[in-house]
């Protein structure tokens, strides 16, 4: 089943965020397997992640690639709200 997975940290900036971007297509997990959409949202300290997963099995295979980036780039995540989807509708 897919999976809403929204990031809120206690704070972001675009620098930040583009690193992170940056690291992951590094590491070959610019486009992990099973995240279907990406997006991030906000302005100044504050930005936030959305993302569509296939699964939480997905989600989870991706945390160790992200999770020692953000810590090298002093993000705290926060804990992810998970939420299962309901329906998506491409375009």
């Amino acid at each position: 089943m897919a999976i809403v997975v929204r990031f809120i940290p206690k704070s972001m900036n675009a620098g930040q965020y583009n690193e992170c971007i940056k690291r992951l297509g590094q590491a070959g997990a610019g486009a992990p397997a099973g995240r279907l959409y990406h997006v991030c949202y906000g302005s100044g300290n504050n930005l936030r992640v959305s993302d569509i997963w296939e699964s939480s099995e997905q989600f989870d295979k991706f945390g160790p690639t992200l999770m020692p980036i953000l810590q090298e780039l002093g993000i705290d995540p926060g804990e992810p709200e998970i939420i299962e989807v309901h329906n998506i509708i491409i375009g």
